[in-house]
């Protein structure tokens, strides 16, 4: 009977568990995302409440505004001139079909690669109506993949007013969700919980900060190359290389496409010039700026990240490049509270014997 009463209550909140599980399933995404530019902003939340005199609707308001024009207007703004550019590479096609460009001496005489080049160029001046259908063909077949481009893009966008709206509450709340969270998660691990709950914030304010941080000075850095070597669209190419930029090792598939573009313009130097820029100084500040930014916040071991970001990129999507690192910060923190606990046993057990 004593058995049945200590199992029945356990299973009751095992089933409970499960169906909020299921319910919350869809909005995990966008809580994640809350969560990690919650406690990316709190400082500048914590000013606002201190503004506001301690209101913290009015507090949480203030900050979920400026926090989503922080993000998006410029996003916006980039996307409206990224597609300026964009609606100019129509008739640049137009015109690098009808008048083809002869291939640069440099690459001639490449093995396979000179004479590839020289037989595509020869068949455009031969017959530049018959690429033209070919794209247009390749368009028609791929409309429906377009349709599920818009549709994805709609979805985004909902998940990301999904994201502002959890924020205001993460703002206004956020204090007594940690306060009972700390309280929760201390019946169950221990008062050692305070110490990893530590090792979460500090981790995720380093990631954050190191990750997006480092991503936006390589794109502007790498936009501004673009616009010295007279890439038709430097700003496009500039949030490429930013978005590719939150990947390790992502940023020469961005650098390495503008210079092809230059290249098969014509412009050699200028390609060049691009792929030099991209190697010596845009890719090397990811090796110098990630770790400076993260390892001045935290002192985690920057292997450790790297693997974070990848792994977390795999298994939860681009959330997953903060997700995976924290996750793995905490595993690290673990490990050092029980080796700290075997050191001490060590040095005890010594001077005992």
């Amino acid at each position: 009977m004593n058995l049945s009463r200590r199992i029945v209550p356990w299973l009751a909140l095992g089933g409970l568990i499960t169906l909020a599980s299921m319910v919350i399933a869809p909005f995990l995404t966008p809580i994640a995302w809350a969560s990690v530019l919650a406690y990316a902003f709190w400082p500048v939340a914590e000013r606002i409440r201190r503004w506001c005199d301690g209101r913290d609707t009015l507090a949480a308001s203030l900050t979920t505004v400026l926090l989503a024009l922080t993000l998006f207007l410029p996003l916006i703004w980039l996307i409206w001139l990224a597609q300026q550019e964009v609606g100019n590479w129509y008739p640049a096609l137009q015109a690098f079909l009808a008048n083809p460009p002869p291939v640069p001496e440099t690459l001639k005489n490449l093995p396979w690669l000179g004479e590839w080049l020289m037989q595509q160029q020869a068949n455009l001046v031969a017959n530049p109506q018959g690429t033209s259908s070919i794209l247009k063909t390749w368009v028609a077949a791929h409309t429906v993949d377009l349709k599920l481009l818009a549709g994805s893009l709609g979805t985004i966008l909902i998940k990301l007013i999904i994201v502002i709206v959890i924020l205001f509450f993460f703002f206004r709340d956020g204090v007594r969700i940690v306060r009972e969270l700390r309280h929760v998660l201390e019946r169950f691990i221990g008062t050692n919980i305070h110490h990893y709950l530590h090792a979460v914030g500090t981790t995720t304010r380093a990631v954050v900060y190191g990750i997006l941080l480092t991503a936006l000075v390589q794109g502007a850095v790498a936009g501004l190359g673009y616009w010295v070597a007279g890439l038709a669209s430097p700003v496009m190419f500039g949030v490429l290389t930013m978005l590719l930029a939150l990947i390790p090792f992502g940023t020469p598939l961005a650098w390495g496409s503008a210079g092809l573009c230059l290249l098969l313009q014509g412009e050699t130097s200028a390609a060049i010039g691009v792929w030099i820029w991209g190697a010596v100084v845009v890719s090397q500040l990811d090796n110098f700026l990630r770790p400076l930014f993260i390892s001045s916040i935290s002192p985690i071991p920057f292997l450790l990240v790297l693997f974070g970001v990848l792994g977390g990129l795999l298994a939860f999507g681009l959330v997953g490049l903060f997700i995976g690192p924290i996750v793995l910060t905490v595993v690290w923190a673990v490990w050092r509270e029980w080796t700290a606990h075997l050191d001490e046993a060590d040095i005890v057990n010594s001077t005992q014997t």
